[in-house]
């Protein structure tokens, strides 16, 4: 049973949830992007390049052909769907990047400004000046 218990504590202890909600907004926030790349950025990156549609280029290496009437498919390498991939990586490190450099600028921000000490308020100057005339009269 101890090993049970161990893997209990384990499962439940908070950095493991959230690593799992940070694996699962991770994934949303990958189809977002690879939808924001393939949808709006690369429709006139290729129509800038003549027209291309990136995931469609590829090398065929052996054309198809029929042998005893049956179709083999081409063998072909897929390099426009790697070019594809790896412009979303790009845009996504990207992303991520200048999100982090935002969020180190702002705690910079708020560590630079000490928090300068509240200005007496009048009962205290008050106090202090009746402490004051007291010392002097012993």
């Amino acid at each position: 049973m101890g090993l049970l218990k161990e893997f209990k504590d384990f499962a439940i202890r908070g950095n493991v949830i959230d690593l799992a909600v940070a694996v699962i907004i991770g994934g949303a926030f990958g189809k977002i992007i690879a939808s924001f790349v393939a949808d709006v950025i690369m429709p006139p990156v290729g129509l800038l390049v003549g027209g291309v549609n990136f995931t469609e280029l590829k090398w065929v290496m052996k054309a198809p052909e029929v042998v005893d009437g049956v179709q083999k498919a081409a063998v072909t390498m897929n390099y426009g769907n790697f070019l594809q991939v790896t412009l979303d990586f790009l845009i996504v490190a990207f992303v991520i990047f200048m999100t982090i450099k935002a969020l180190n600028n702002m705690k910079k921000k708020e560590e630079a400004v000490p928090e300068a000490p509240a200005a007496p308020s009048k009962e205290e100057v008050l106090l202090a000046e009746i402490r004051d005339l007291l010392k002097e009269k012993k």
